[in-house]
């Protein structure tokens, strides 16, 4: 059974080191978390298998890293500048600032009907650059990480050779001023994405669209999500933004309710035709910004020899988001009768933060430390991910501490190792809490065929 409250996943994170609230020490930033050392390896993890699919696994997608610090014209032709906002409403009683779209005409938190008329509110974060304060050194922090993928998208062709369709990814921070930031590590100020810009072929944009919709779904099941708490939202087309010609979002059912994971949006030229030079020698669908300073055509030539501008296929996920929904379908309650009951994270293998754990069973034993020590070494060459020394010196409370922060194996060092040979181990599942012994000269090839 999955988390049914966020206060389950709050207090399983802050007490195992997942995650903490940011400047806990002096009350908190709101919106803003840390990842402790297990949830900085859970979230490498899932970037990893991300990076993976996206990349590796695919012989059409290049990757990219771009600076944080956002040019404002980026911004400005991107239409950021203009559009992204919030209209806001103040309550006048409790001082309370809500998003207009998200309240029916009254206060939700004093109840309040005395409420001042929406106002645009911008999400970005404005900061300067260098040493003079003044319009011209105006920069952002990015608000999403898709306009430099847009922006370096013939300097990625040209070194590349790449023709069309193909992708360019990236992961990173993107920073959001948000003004009710809420749900744990839901909604945030300060968050990574992981997106996709697949350019295509004008045309063949709709078949692509469903393609990469099914096979980001089959990603999430790859990840533990079960489709039963898996909800596909297709945008209604009068709801749509203003640059998409369609849109779907993976929504999961989170303990506060089924919201958005991902999404999947068709986006036309709207990008690459607000960023290039000569706009008006492209016949471009989409409604873009004049642009008289752009120095380059974002163009390709298709199989024809014609040049175009692309439409463009995005996949764009919260990293962030993605580690609460691993989180909340992993953790589980088990009931062992006679009293007693555990909580474990059922992760997939691949995302645990420690892959195996190491545990003595007298840790004041030289004998028994030293071996102990050596294997970890042995293991660590192995890259199946982190091997962790456990030295807690009771069993039965090492045992339970890793199902708790899901790691698959514990394998234990007793006596039985360091008296008799062949020399071995006892290897304890994380699910079914079996036993088995493991000759240590067989180990390497054990975990490999578990990990790899």
């Amino acid at each position: 059974m999955v988390a049914t409250s966020m206060d389950q996943l709050v207090s399983l994170c802050k007490r195992r080191g997942f995650i903490f609230q940011n400047a806990d020490i002096y009350g908190g930033m709101q919106g803003l978390y840390d990842y402790g050392p297990l949830g900085v390896e859970l979230k490498n993890n899932l970037k990893a298998a991300w990076w993976r699919s996206m990349v590796y696994e695919r012989d059409d997608v290049e990757g990219l890293d771009s600076a944080i610090l956002t040019n404002r014209k980026v911004l400005h032709y991107s239409g950021h500048e203009d559009t992204f906002s919030d209209p806001m409403v103040d309550c006048k009683k409790c001082k309370g600032r809500f998003r207009a779209d998200q309240i029916d005409g009254k206060c939700p938190v004093c109840g309040s009907t005395d409420l001042t008329e929406p106002r645009p509110f911008n999400l970005m974060f404005k900061t300067q650059v260098g040493p003079v304060e003044n319009d011209e050194n105006i920069a952002y922090l990015r608000p999403e990480t898709a306009q430099a993928i847009f922006t370096q998208f013939k300097n990625v062709v040209d070194s590349t050779s790449r023709k069309l369709p193909f992708g360019i990814a990236q992961i990173g921070k993107s920073f959001r001023n948000e003004i009710t930031p809420r749900n744990f590590i839901y909604r945030v100020r300060e968050f990574e994405q992981a997106e996709l810009e697949f350019f295509v072929q004008p045309g063949t944009d709709s078949a692509w669209h469903e393609k990469w919709k099914e096979d980001r779904i089959q990603w999430w099941l790859n990840q533990g999500l079960k489709m039963e708490n898996i909800h596909i939202y297709k945008t209604p087309d009068d709801d749509l933004a203003h640059y998409a010609k369609a849109c779907y979002d993976i929504e999961y059912r989170f303990p506060h309710g089924m919201e958005e994971l991902e999404g999947i949006a068709n986006r036309r030229d709207y990008d690459l035709g607000n960023h290039t030079k000569n706009q008006s020698e492209f016949n471009l669908e989409a409604h873009c910004h004049e642009n008289k300073e752009s120095t380059t055509k974002l163009a390709i030539q298709d199989e024809n020899g014609k040049w175009v501008i692309p439409f463009v296929i995005e996949p764009s996920m919260g990293i962030d988001r993605g580690v609460l929904a691993v989180l909340t379908e992993a953790y589980t309650e088990e009931d062992l009768g006679d009293g007693n009951s555990r909580i474990v994270l059922k992760l997939k293998k691949h995302l645990a933060p420690i892959k195996v754990a190491i545990i003595p069973l007298k840790k004041n034993n030289e004998q028994i430390m030293r071996k102990c020590h050596e294997l970890k070494q042995n293991l660590m060459k192995l890259g199946i991910g982190r091997v962790a020394l456990e030295n807690t010196g009771n069993i039965g409370k090492a045992y339970r501490r890793h199902d708790e922060v899901g790691t698959p194996l514990c394998l234990t060092v007793d006596f039985e190792t360091i008296e008799q040979q062949p020399e071995s181990v006892t290897i304890r599942d994380r699910d079914t809490m079996s036993q088995i012994r493991v000759n240590t000269a067989d180990l390497a090839t054990y975990l490999k065929n578990y990990f790899l």
